[in-house]
């Protein structure tokens, strides 16, 4: 029981992490509709972004991708059909820093790298973690989206179908979902994205990207 505590809190964040940081976006407050907001860390990387991008548009979903900087460089093909898609794109630095062992002006630098070949607003913070001075400093300029549902894709030790459960058990109006489209995370994530996507569907949700409120 312990141990199932301890993964929950992995799943969806509590309260008290929360409050950590108010400013940013945990989940979206949505009116008159069920909404949904499936996001991609980590890409974009050839081997598994377009397959995400297929299994999207096979349902007709958008999503949000927040790409690691030395990925969009080395693959501005796909930073491009990402958009093409009409999917939203977010920075999530160019290095994959972790906040807090990196200083303020080290880490701001390595975020304003990753925007000059991005050019978006949105910024969720690798680890999902942030220094309060980081935090200050960042949503002068960019919408901070953390999450509500952590899918857990990028987990060695479990399977496609606990995957799928921890979406299912822990989504609500309005949650942001967590998923890798990377190399680590792929054996869960690409059998377990179209289940995913169709019970959220049989749900009544509707899956947009973040900003289209």
């Amino acid at each position: 029981m312990r141990h199932r505590k301890l993964l929950d809190f992995v799943v969806q964040p509590p309260l008290t992490f929360r409050l950590l940081h108010p400013e940013a976006i945990w989940r979206v407050k949505v009116r008159g509709r069920k909404c949904a907001y499936l996001t991609f860390d980590d890409g974009p990387v050839p081997e598994v972004t377009p397959q995400v991008l297929d299994i999207l548009d096979s349902y007709g979903v958008k999503a949000t991708f927040f790409m690691v900087g030395q990925n969009a460089e080395r693959h501005p093909e796909l930073v491009e059909d990402v958009h093409q898609r009409g999917h939203a794109i977010g920075n999530h630095t160019m290095h994959h820093l972790h906040g807090r062992k990196n200083s303020c002006i080290n880490y701001l630098r390595d975020v304003a790298e990753a925007n000059l070949l991005l050019r978006s607003t949105l910024f969720r913070p690798p680890y999902g973690t942030l220094s309060w001075r980081q935090m200050k400093a960042l949503q002068l300029h960019y919408n901070i989206v953390m999450y509500d549902v952590v899918s857990r894709d990028y987990a060695r030790m479990i399977t496609p179908q606990e995957v799928v459960d921890n979406v299912q058990r822990f989504t609500r109006n309005g949650s942001v979902i967590v998923f890798h489209d990377s190399h680590r995370a792929a054996a869960n994530l690409l059998p377990a994205l179209p289940q995913i996507i169709e019970w959220l569907l049989s749900k009544g949700y509707e899956l947009r990207p973040i900003g289209s409120v």
